[in-house]
């Protein structure tokens, strides 16, 4: 990262002002990775999905929690992923007195396909950068993740993507 002009390099509102530059790109990123799903799902039944994906089969209340919704928003959103075919409620096998929702195999291949095309997109831009600079951006971005309660992501699956709520600290 170049610092601003008469800037320290840790002033809080330089790296501030920058993140939210970044942030920007990836907003954009992401739109433009939702762009090829548009009218299948909408951006929060989207990050529903995702959380799925990544915490796996769950409760309507776990679920609301991750997404930090209420369980009504949460139950209808799952509704309508359910008519669209993305996921599936079952009876908990642990305690068939509950339902657990989980991805169908179409949930799946939508969350891998938008991730695929953010993926790419993203390394389209990181491979423009200097080679010299990736390394810093690596731990930068390393360490506002993990100030942010965001888990790593580590090994080939990339679904810890940032749409599930960060655990506490």
């Amino acid at each position: 990262m170049t610092e601003d002009a008469g800037q320290a390099p840790d002033d809080v509102d330089a790296v501030t002002r920058a993140v939210l530059t970044a942030s920007r790109v990836l907003v954009a990123v992401s739109a433009r990775s939702l762009a090829a799903v548009e009218g299948t799902v909408t951006l929060p039944q989207f990050r529903l999905l995702v959380a799925l994906s990544a915490h796996g089969a769950a409760k309507l209340v776990v679920v609301a929690e991750l997404l930090k919704v209420n369980p009504s928003t949460a139950m209808r959103m799952i509704d309508r992923l359910i008519t669209a075919g993305f996921v599936d409620r079952r009876v908990n096998p642990d305690n068939r007195r509950e339902t657990i929702v989980q991805l169908t195999e179409a949930g799946r291949l939508l969350v891998a396909d938008v991730t695929a095309r953010r993926h790419a997109e993203i390394a389209e831009i990181v491979e423009r950068m200097p080679a010299a600079q990736r390394a810093g951006l690596v731990a930068a971005l390393t360490a506002f993740a993990t100030a942010a309660g965001e888990p790593p992501v580590t090994g080939p699956d990339p679904y810890p993507l940032g749409w599930t709520a960060p655990s506490a600290p």
